[in-house]
């Protein structure tokens, strides 16, 4: 989950460059991964990956690395001894334990939502305080215009009496305190609702909880379960750790911000004989290294899924390929839930409409550092495939349709953000004025805003063009605002 305080554009590309020499305590057939033009696989037996006609369709290509706009140039990997964290302890140990290295995946989600030291699991890592910035904490218009979303596709749907209102990865509970404090004059809509957040960290629920204004009914009556309600709208809310913990039965409007990119990614690199996974290994030194697996691996169905959906010419320059199987899974349940109870998903988040190659990043403190420097310490995200959501959710029934991407620029100007911004001008203070155009900028602008007048390193950087919005929706419902 990032919202990347964009300053200058700054391509980082680091590799570790290790000694071929050395082996993993751990594992000595595992692969080190290098970045230069000879072969990695001439360290190990000759495996066939993936399979034959994967690997004469897709030669050799030059790996290439997406281009990250970062404060700072990433850091070389630290080598200095320092005492190992419960988690790095923890990560070391499962290395240990199974003989060899993990996947990048794997490595992902234990720093960021392991049960005890995850990133996300035991503090607040969002606003100026934290480690990023999302849209609803830069403005309260994304929240409304997100608002206006919800209603327009209840309209669409015939106005049901009862819907789950769904958001995956709530953050610090803004972004539905916008949407509810803005759609409580809509009674009939908001009397309809039931709002359901989906969030795994104890930390950020009670957080939640508080910025909802929450409090828990007191009803005497036996054998009836308290419900916990918003005073922002008086409507019911609950807490769940998965989506399939949502009841099921009634529709449902979804929302997913700057949800997917936290989901975690397997990284495969093009080899002579075929496309390998990049594992996650601890060197003699005691340091995590990153190898190449010698054996295909689970994630490599899902790798030759997405190979299917790109064009050839799409993965012929491609070095890396990042897939992710939860995304694809959780599209696919959220789209079963459509298409048996109707409703629509919104999915908001930075990524590209089609194939992502070398992604993942991590940023502490508004920096970008390196992602195996003293794991769970900051947060570890990556492009969203846009593309590859499409695909996932259209394979699982004629009765599905997706729409999109457009970028956030146009979706949220298409809702009326522009008539929000100048109606909330007509009365504020200079200093609330000042607030409302900075955020206004870096919701929809592009590049630094031309209006800014204060010091350089603090310029609002307009994140509009670099998030897409996407739509999924039951086709009984029409085309969903504003994707018509």
């Amino acid at each position: 989950m990032l919202t990347r305080h964009l300053l200058k554009q700054a391509s980082t590309c680091r590799h570790f460059l290790l000694n071929s020499k050395t082996s993993s305590p751990f594992l000595t057939k595992s692969i080190l991964f290098t970045s230069s033009s000879s072969s990695p696989e001439s360290q190990s037996p000759t495996n066939t990956f993936v399979d034959d006609k994967v690997k004469d369709q897709y030669p050799t290509g030059t790996s290439i690395s997406i281009d990250r706009s970062a404060l700072y140039n990433l850091p070389e990997h630290s080598h200095e001894p320092t005492s190992d964290s419960e988690l790095v302890k923890h990560l070391k140990g499962i290395i240990k334990f199974r003989g060899g290295p993990i996947s990048v995946a794997e490595y992902m989600e234990e720093v960021l939502t392991n049960p005890k030291f995850g990133f996300y699991i035991s503090r607040d890592v969002f606003g100026a305080e934290g480690d990023f910035i999302t849209s609803p904490e830069v403005s309260q218009m994304f929240g409304e215009m997100v608002g206006v979303w919800a209603m327009c596709l209840w309209e669409q749907m015939g106005r049901p009496k009862q819907v789950n209102l769904v958001e995956l990865g709530p953050g610090r509970g803004t972004l539905m305190a916008d949407l509810l404090r803005s759609a409580s004059k809509f009674k009939s809509f908001t009397e309809s609702l039931h709002v359901h957040m989906v969030e795994c960290s104890p930390t950020l629920q009670k957080l939640q909880h508080h910025n909802l204004k929450c409090f828990v009914e007191d009803d005497n009556s036996d054998g009836v379960e308290k419900r916990t309600v918003s005073m922002l709208a008086g409507i019911p809310v609950s807490w769940h750790a998965l989506l399939e913990q949502v009841p099921s039965g009634m529709p449902s409007i979804i929302i997913a911000h700057e949800f997917y990119d936290a989901l975690p990614v397997h990284q495969f690199q093009r080899a002579s004989r075929g496309w390998c996974e990049k594992m996650v290994d601890v060197s003699e030194d005691s340091m995590f290294r990153f190898v190449l697996s010698p054996q295909p691996t689970p994630a490599t169905l899902y790798l030759m899924r997405r190979c299917k959906w790109a064009a050839p010419k799409e993965i012929e320059k491609l070095g890396q390929i990042e897939v992710c199987p939860k995304a694809m899974d959780l599209t696919r349940t959220i789209a079963d839930r459509i298409r048996c109870d109707g409703g629509g998903a919104l999915i908001i988040d930075y990524g590209l409409n089609g194939v992502v190659s070398d992604s993942l990043q991590a940023i502490r403190k508004h920096k970008f550092i390196n992602i195996l420097d003293n794991p769970g310490s900051a947060d570890l995200s990556a492009y969203v495939d846009f593309a590859s959501i499409r695909h996932s959710a259209e394979e699982v029934s004629e009765d599905i349709s997706v729409h999109g991407p457009m970028t956030q620029s146009q979706f949220l100007g298409a809702l009326g953000i522009n008539f929000r911004v100048e109606a909330l001008l007509q009365n504020c203070t200079d200093e609330q004025a000042d607030s409302l155009r900075t955020g206004y900028w870096r919701l929809v602008g592009e590049g630094e805003a031309p209006f800014w007048e204060g010091p350089d390193e603090l310029v609002p950087i307009g994140m509009g063009t670099r998030y897409l919005a996407m739509a999924i929706v039951n086709k009984k419902q029409g085309v969903p605002v504003p994707f018509q």
